[in-house]
């Protein structure tokens, strides 16, 4: 019987791919007096390139940022500063994610989130879009000084809900660090599909979140017809 669900944040629950570019189109907007000269065509395609869909630091990003464009009116850490300011004022949520929430707490699921990143970067991420209040844990890279995939992690969120690895499922975007972390531990591991990828070995793969609810039935009923 599946009692949790634990989830990945960053292209999971959260949009990050048009996160980013609404902050970044308004990053461009609000210091245009400073960084002007650059065309907001060139400015926005080179920081979503930089970014690598969140895998490059952004101190790296803008340091870059400033030596290729010449950006002479602002420094790369005030850049920076601007980004950890102002991206949670620009979190997008994929389609269904409050429905599908609503729909496991409903039913009596435990939920649990597992992100890697920078800690009070991401969880006022995650109070953005309004959704600390569903979880009972949530274990973030940098405060927990582990990052998935690395087992621990996920031992880490079971202990701490009181679950075993049979009894759980994870979500997530990434291959390895979120499918095969989940599984190596013991945990089906359902993958949300994403364009970077082909061919993913997954317990379930999900387009939508709407369909998370209707895969956790079907694993309770295929628990009670092997009983």
């Amino acid at each position: 019987m599946i009692k949790a669900a634990i989830f990945d944040f960053d292209g999971t629950l959260l949009n990050r791919d048009e996160s980013v570019r609404l902050f970044i189109e308004g990053q461009y907007r609000r210091l245009n007096n400073l960084i002007g000269h650059i065309s907001r065509e060139k400015y926005v395609s080179r920081f979503i390139e930089l970014d690598n869909r969140g895998y490059v630091w952004k101190d790296i990003v803008y340091q870059q940022i400033v030596k290729e464009f010449v950006i002479a009116k602002i420094t790369w850490q005030e850049l920076l500063q601007d980004y950890m300011n102002e991206f949670k004022n620009n979190c997008v949520p994929f389609p269904n994610l409050i429905s599908m929430l609503e729909n496991l707490k409903k039913n009596n699921l435990i939920l649990g989130m597992i992100t890697n990143g920078r800690g009070q970067f991401q969880m006022d991420n995650i109070k953005a879009l309004g959704i600390e209040k569903y979880f009972e844990v949530i274990l973030i890279s940098e405060w927990e000084g582990i990052k998935k995939p690395e087992p621990q992690i996920f031992n880490r969120a079971l202990e701490q809900l009181s679950m075993r690895p049979f009894e759980s499922i994870f979500v997530g975007d990434h291959p390895v660090n979120d499918v095969k972390g989940a599984q190596n531990v013991g945990m089906k591991g359902i993958w949300k599909q994403d364009f970077q990828w082909d061919h993913v070995k997954a317990d379930f793969i999900i387009k939508d979140l709407a369909e998370l609810p209707s895969i956790i039935a079907k694993l309770a009923k295929l628990n009670i017809e092997s009983c």
